[in-house]
C-alpha cells in the first residue's frame, strides 16, 4: 500500500488556520495577516480590462510578462535604489511560492536552514517540504534577528538562511548595519540569505534595508509580493529576485509546479507597482495609527510589548492561559508558540482590522487580562 511521504508527514497544519477554525462565527478575528482594504482601483481595472481585451487568456512567460518585471526592476530603483535585471525576476503565485522555490532550488536533503524563532510558519514547513532540516533561531529582546547568531550557527551543512524584515510575527524591522552583516555573512561564507520583503513597504520607523543591496557575491535572494503592501493577498502574485544563475534554477522549479503567475493578476500587479502611491500611503497611515493605540492600550493592562516598527502585527508577552481566555472572550488572537517554541509566552495580534472593531477587541482584552 502507498503510503505518505516522510517530509509531508514532517508538515501539520498552520497553527493559525487551528485558532480560526476553533473560535466561534461572531469572534473578532485579529489573527489574519490580511490588510482590510481594498486592492486599488487602477489594480483591479487593469485586471479587466486584461481580460475583456483576451490578452489574459493565455500563458505568460514562465517569467511572467516582462513589463510586470521591468514595473518589478523600476520599483526596486526607485524605492530602494537596487540595480535589477527584468531578466532576473520571476512572477509567482504570491510570496509564498517564491520561498518555496527559493527553498527547493537551494536545499539538498539534510542541509540545514536557519530562520527566525518566532517567525512566519512557512519556513519550517518549506524548509522540511524540500528534504532540509529546519534550524531556528532565537531572537534579541527587540525581536530583531542578530547576526551574531546567524553567523555562530553556521555549519558546513547550511544551505541557507532567512531574513524577514519587516517580520512576520513581530513587526520587528532590522536595521541597516543588521543587514549589511547579514550581506557580509553570506558573502564570507558562501551561504545563500534569503531575504523576505513581503512587508517592505510598510515601516513605520526608520526605513527598510535590504540585505540584495549590500551584497558583493550573488549568495542573496529577495522575495516580495503585492499583497500586503497594495492588499492584494486574493490575487497571488508575488516575485524572486536574484543573480541569473539562482534564477535559472528556481525557474525550473516554478515552470513545472506552476508554469506561470496568473495572468489577471500580473496584469493588475503591473499597474498597482506603476500607479499611484496614494492607497499605500494612506493605508501605512492607518496601520501606524492602529499600531499606537495598540501599544498603548497593551501597555496599560500591564503587559510587555516590543515596538513594532513595521507590518501590522504587535507581539506582546502575554500570561499563562490569557490567549484562551481571550478566545474564549470572541476575539481571535494566535498564540506564540504556533510560530516556533521560543514564542511560547508571547501573541502574536494583528491589527489589519478597523478602529471599531479593534477598540471592542482592546476592552476584550482588558477583561481577559484582569481575569487572568
Amino acid at each position: 500500500m502507498t503510503e505518505f511521504s516522510e517530509r509531508v508527514e514532517q508538515v501539520s497544519i498552520s497553527g493559525i488556520r487551528e485558532v480560526f477554525e476553533a473560535a466561534g462565527d461572531d469572534a473578532i478575528n485579529l489573527g489574519l495577516g490580511q490588510p482590510d482594504f481594498p486592492t486599488p482601483s487602477h489594480a483591479r481595472d487593469a485586471a479587466c480590462e486584461a481580460i475583456n481585451e483576451g490578452v489574459a487568456d493565455a500563458y505568460t512567460s514562465n517569467k511572467g510578462t516582462l513589463s510586470l518585471r521591468e514595473a518589478i526592476a523600476h520599483r526596486y530603483d526607485v524605492d530602494w535604489g537596487i540595480d535589477v535585471d527584468p531578466e532576473h525576476v520571476i512572477a509567482t503565485a504570491g510570496g509564498s511560492e517564491a520561498l518555496h522555490i527559493a527553498l527547493e532550488a537551494h536545499v539538498d536533503p539534510g542541509e540545514t536552514v536557519l530562520f527566525p524563532d518566532p517567525g512566519f510558519v512557512s519556513y519550517d514547513a518549506l524548509t522540511r517540504i524540500a528534504g532540509g532540516t529546519p534550524t531556528p533561531l532565537a531572537l534579541r529582546d527587540d525581536l530583531t534577528l542578530d547576526p551574531a547568531t546567524v553567523e555562530e550557527a553556521i555549519t558546513e551543512d547550511t544551505a541557507a538562511f532567512v531574513v524577514n524584515s519587516p517580520a512576520n510575527p513581530t513587526g520587528a524591522v532590522q536595521s541597516e548595519a543588521d543587514m549589511r552583516e547579514f550581506a557580509r555573512i553570506a558573502d564570507e561564507h558562501d551561504v545563500l540569505c534569503i531575504s523576505d520583503e513581503v512587508y517592505e513597504h510598510i515601516v513605520f520607523d526608520g526605513e527598510h534595508h535590504s540585505p540584495l543591496k549590500y551584497a558583493e557575491t550573488d549568495n542573496v535572494v529577495a522575495i516580495s509580493a503585492c499583497s500586503k503592501t497594495y492588499s492584494m493577498t486574493g490575487w497571488r502574485l508575488g516575485w524572486v529576485t536574484g543573480s541569473n544563475r539562482r534564477i535559472e534554477r528556481m525557474l525550473r522549479v516554478h515552470q513545472y509546479g506552476q508554469a506561470c503567475a496568473s495572468a489577471p493578476s500580473q496584469y493588475a500587479a503591473e499597474a498597482a507597482l506603476t500607479g499611484p502611491r496614494e492607497p499605500v500611503d494612506k493605508m501605512v497611515s492607518a496601520f501606524e495609527e492602529r499600531r499606537d493605540l495598540v501599544l498603548d492600550e497593551l501597555t496599560d493592562m500591564g503587559l510587555e510589548v516590543p515596538t513594532p516598527e513595521g507590518a501590522f502585527y504587535a507581539m506582546p508577552k502575554v500570561p499563562d492561559g490569557w490567549v484562551d481566555e481571550v478566545i474564549d472572550r470572541g476575539v481571535v488572537v494566535v498564540p506564540g508558540d504556533a510560530f516556533g517554541e521560543r514564542g511560547a509566552g508571547y501573541a502574536r495580534i494583528s491589527y489589519a482590522t478597523g478602529m471599531e472593531e479593534l477598540e471592542d477587541a482592546l476592552d476584550v482584552m482588558r477583561e481577559a487580562t484582569r481575569a487572568i
